[in-house]
């Protein structure tokens, strides 16, 4: 794993805290290690964390149900306290460990117009260990397609 890919590019990246594993079961311990492996793939001058952080992260709005409950006005004024989150950021991607978080924040950028990209962590670790398949690209930017092909 590396981070060389993105040390000219210099895309940035921020990442959500999903409920489920940080806020209602491991904590911070858990949030530490998403961190780390954040930092090791994309460079932690890369990095930019979101606040409120970690077990303190707001939650998406896409979980428990939600994002299928067939209520997407309800669920996107709900999440719109996290895409205003992100875009404090100004980070190119937003970091999604959980599937649930990446469609509802996927969802969030295009119905708010963000401009910010969601993505898979899997996708990040495939694309530093230069592992990544042209048909794994999908929520890529044109920032990033290019990357180890």
């Amino acid at each position: 794993m590396s981070s060389d890919w993105n040390k000219d590019r210099k895309v940035t990246f921020t990442v959500q805290d999903p409920c489920q594993l940080v806020r209602k079961t491991y904590g911070d311990p858990v949030a530490d290690d998403l961190r780390f492996v954040t930092k090791a793939v994309v460079g932690e001058e890369n990095f930019i964390d979101m606040w409120p952080r970690k077990s303190n992260n707001y939650c998406c709005g896409g979980g428990g149900g939600f994002l299928q409950s067939g209520m997407p006005d309800a669920r996107r004024a709900y999440g719109k306290l996290k895409h205003d989150q992100i875009m404090e950021t100004k980070a190119h991607y937003c970091i999604t460990p959980c599937h649930n978080c990446h469609s509802q924040i996927h969802d969030l950028s295009e119905h708010f117009e963000g401009g910010y990209h969601t993505v898979h962590l899997w996708t990040l670790i495939c694309l530093s260990m230069g592992m990544l398949g042209e048909n794994e690209r999908e929520y890529l930017g044109d920032d990033l397609k290019d990357v180890g092909l």
